[in-house]
């Protein structure tokens, strides 16, 4: 028996990264799993179905309303219901604010924020007729302390925060719980590239001295997302090692 028996989980930007890692920490627990990217991946859906469980993969924009509207209709006529959405998105375009660009600045709100009111609007009514449901946001430390050079993203994931607050007040009444996750410095592909040195910064805060892994990530999005956190709604997991507390 699975802690996610007999669920249909929704995860966005799961072809890699800590998505795909949620995805298959999911089907691993049992859930059916419906993901998006802004392709098909058919190899990270082989390696979910591989365990055992039904699989797909949907090339969607998550920054489109109307393109989101149509996958996720998709999806529910796939699957039949979405009981678990988790709203992963997201992108980087670094730069002091006095230099940012407009493009810069709209290119990552669009992707890492829009990108998930664009699934809370087509997936929550969905959740409300079944009266049941677990919306999990990506959130970042980066959304609680803020990040020099990082204003876009910063911004993106403390709007994350308060919309899953929003919406765990507001869909409550109907049997839906919203939280957000804060990963600190994870061990990813998009860590990868830093500088050694800005890498060997962040273990000096770490009190646990050690990066994260996507796995840590996935561990906390599956507590979420099963009836482990049944009563737990409106809040932020950080998965960061001690480095905010």
């Amino acid at each position: 028996m699975g802690l996610l028996d007999g669920k249909v989980a929704l995860v966005t930007g799961a072809a890699r990264g800590i998505g795909k890692a949620i995805a298959l920490r999911f089907a691993a627990e049992g859930a059916d799993i419906a993901f998006t990217d802004l392709a098909v991946h058919e190899e990270t859906a082989a390696e979910i179905a591989a365990l055992g469980h039904r699989v797909k993969s949907y090339a969607s924009n998550a920054a489109d309303f109307a393109a989101t509207q149509a996958v996720v209709d998709e999806i529910l006529k796939d699957f039949g219901r979405i009981d678990i959405l988790v709203n992963n998105a997201g992108i980087t375009r670094d730069g002091l604010v006095m230099r940012m660009s407009e493009e810069q600045w709209d290119a990552v709100i669009d992707v890492n924020m829009k990108s998930a009111f664009n699934f809370l609007h087509a997936v929550v009514p969905a959740m409300a007729r079944q009266r049941s449901g677990s919306i999990i946001h990506m959130a970042s430390i980066a959304g609680q302390t803020g990040n020099p050079g990082q204003v876009n993203y910063a911004a993106s994931k403390a709007g994350l925060i308060a919309m899953a607050k929003s919406v765990a007040k507001e869909m409550g009444p109907r049997g839906i719980r919203a939280n957000a996750i804060a990963p600190g410095y994870i061990l990813s592909e998009m860590t990868e590239s830093l500088p050694q040195a800005v890498k060997d910064e962040f273990l000096k805060l770490i009190p646990l001295k050690r990066g994260g892994s996507v796995e840590d990530v996935a561990n906390a999005a599956l507590f979420l997302a099963s009836d482990l956190s049944a009563y737990v709604s409106g809040q932020v997991i950080a998965v960061n090692g001690g480095m905010y507390c």
